[in-house]
């Protein structure tokens, strides 16, 4: 292993976006240390090892605090140059009908797992005084999330933690950067029981372009990045739309069978 590359940090790495994100840091010239709570982590690990650099990863739950724990074992005490904070996923249906367990499980991933492990590796970032740190966030951030409701949540808390945490660190040589996508061509809608609604069927972006789109961002130090032209219209009109409106608008895409 060549100490002498930087390290990037990928999270939800096995696929998507954050699988993306991890190609272009490997044709960068970063080393990687790659972790998702799936067994297609590994065969990610050996694709992205096929651009010459050092590729580690983990197959972990990091909605939990000992699986970020683990994450940051197999990082070790190797400085980090890029954390890529894409893990994250959506639960779909009317909240009061979701199980307990799995609305947290989207907390805990979204929000805890990333602030805890971001707290951990950000620290180091500003002891070191640089650093890179994405956050994938969504567009649904924007606007209440009707039977999509913790997860536009969640990313409600990520977009404006993402700029706390920004203006906190605007001295110190580490920057924050958040990726604002629209629906994009992944496994979300699938793991989110969405397949049935308007948005689950409806047209998704390029996990690649998305992925290159928030890397040239943060390499810029840009604040925030909205991902795709319609998705760009998207939030500016959500800026100025009643929230009313925007959750009547969001259950006419995500109410199960409206893709039918």
């Amino acid at each position: 292993m060549d100490n002498l590359r930087p390290l990037a940090v990928v999270t939800g790495a096995s696929s998507g976006i954050g699988y993306a994100l991890a190609r272009i840091a490997a044709d960068a010239g970063y080393d990687l240390v790659i972790a998702a709570d799936t067994p297609e982590i590994v065969e990610a690990a050996q694709a992205l090892g096929g651009a010459g650099v050092w590729v580690d990863h983990i197959q972990v739950d990091l909605a939990t605090r000992a699986g970020v724990e683990q994450l940051l074992q197999k990082v070790g005490d190797r400085p980090v140059d890029v954390l890529l904070a894409n893990a994250g996923h959506g639960l779909g249906g009317a909240f009061l009908d979701q199980a307990v367990e799995a609305w947290m499980h989207v907390v805990g991933a979204n929000v805890t797992g990333t602030l805890y492990l971001t707290q951990r590796v950000g620290q180091r970032m500003r002891e070191r005084g640089q650093g890179r740190i994405l956050f994938t966030g969504s567009i649904a951030g924007l606007m209440p999330g009707s039977f999509n409701a913790v997860y536009n949540g969640s990313q409600a808390f990520i977009d404006s933690f993402a700029f706390a945490l920004r203006n906190e660190l605007k001295d110190t040589g580490v920057s924050v950067t958040v990726l604002l996508p629209g629906p994009t061509d992944t496994n979300f809608f699938d793991r989110a029981h969405m397949t049935d609604t308007k948005v689950g069927q409806g047209h998704k972006d390029d996990p690649a372009d998305v992925a290159r789109t928030g890397w040239d961002a943060m390499m810029r130090g840009d604040g925030d990045v909205v991902a795709g032209l319609k998705n760009k219209a998207q939030a500016a009109a959500a800026a100025v739309t009643p929230q009313s409106a925007l959750a009547e608008m969001h259950r006419g895409m995500a109410e199960p069978g409206s893709g039918s």
